[in-house]
């Protein structure tokens, strides 16, 4: 009889549930994106939360069929350190340690972040344990030391935004130009037909970014009423500059595995940025190398989490530990 493994995960737009089996293989992808009024940059947190708990009861019941369970996880907090807390991943949390305690199997305690790079991972071709990381989303902007570890992933911080990060930029310019919200699907196909006639600046200072002053002037501009499809040119090759720029310096910083770089974030499925940044890289130096997720896995998902619970559960069967009800917690850094 096959196992299954479940993982859940409840960011601030979306709400996610996926289930794998004991081969990896990924049998169920259900996301549900958080409903944002037109207009409007962002959902407050109670409003997100919910959302959630509305969206979960019917995910769950999909997920039903697939029987027995061998181990859940979730995403217990956004990043995984220390202080790290965002009220929206109790929905899922809750709904986590309810499913586990019903079925009697063991729960990881996992992270938005160790999600997304898990979900990245697979199919990427990056087999190193140590590597790279940049995350690049609506909610996130940091550039990370990653070293694999059981149940998950050790992250060090070593730089990112100062302010606004990469699709909180892009959703605002997006927003103003009369875009829906989230905006990056819709700026890449808007600047598809774009010419390169417009430029906003870049700011990047060592292992820091900042993208309040590239949003201020992308704005200013709109007010000038340019072509839309040139602003969304050149907001797209702002985002690439400053990614590129960012990758040369955490590589600069000589950590284990520097010179392997995994993105992964939504912003990171942008097809422009993936080309064009490979390109950038390969041209500066070849034995660089930048690794992206699958398209449809670096949105907020939670097959990294259901991969996770498939991964640890079936080592420390092998290795005779983790009895069914326990509970196991790896968010300490």
């Amino acid at each position: 009889m096959s196992s299954y493994y479940l993982g859940l995960d409840t960011s601030c737009y979306t709400t996610s549930l996926a289930l794998t089996d004991a081969a990896g293989r990924i049998l169920q992808d259900q996301r549900r994106v958080l409903t944002v009024e037109k207009g409007a940059k962002g959902l407050r947190q109670s409003e997100a939360l919910f959302q959630h708990l509305k969206n979960l009861p019917a995910l769950v019941e999909e997920a039903a069929a697939f029987r027995p369970l061998k181990g859940v996880a979730y995403a217990a907090r956004p990043r995984p350190v220390d202080g790290s807390y965002l009220p929206v991943f109790l929905a899922g949390a809750n709904f986590a340690r309810v499913i586990a305690a019903t079925a009697g199997v063991p729960l990881l305690a996992s992270s938005h972040q160790e999600g997304h790079i898990r979900a990245a991972l697979e199919g990427a071709g990056l087999a190193s344990d140590a590597f790279l990381g940049l995350h690049l989303s609506g909610g996130t902007t940091e550039l990370l030391a990653v070293q694999r570890k059981t149940g998950g992933f050790a992250v060090k911080l070593l730089g990112g935004t100062s302010d606004l990060h990469a699709g909180q930029m892009i959703d605002r310019i997006g927003v103003a130009m009369g875009l829906p919200f989230p905006a990056g699907p819709h700026l890449e196909a808007l600047a598809q037909g774009g010419q390169a006639t417009l430029k906003l600046p870049v700011a990047v200072q060592g292992l820091t970014v900042s993208f309040s002053g590239p949003t201020s002037a992308a704005l200013r501009l709109w007010a000038q009423k340019p072509a839309p499809a040139d602003l969304a040119r050149a907001v797209l090759d702002c985002l690439v500059e400053s990614v590129f720029r960012l990758v040369q310096a955490g590589v600069a910083t000589g950590e284990p595995g520097g010179r392997e770089v995994l993105l992964f974030g939504g912003v990171a499925s942008n097809t422009y940025l993936r080309r064009e940044l490979t390109a950038r890289v390969a041209r500066w130096d070849q034995g660089v190398r930048v690794y992206f997720g699958k398209t449809e896995l670096s949105a907020d998902n939670a097959v990294g989490l259901a991969l996770l619970a498939r991964d640890y559960f079936t080592s420390a069967a092998a290795k005779g530990g983790t009895e069914h009800g326990e509970d196991v917690d790896h968010r300490q850094p």
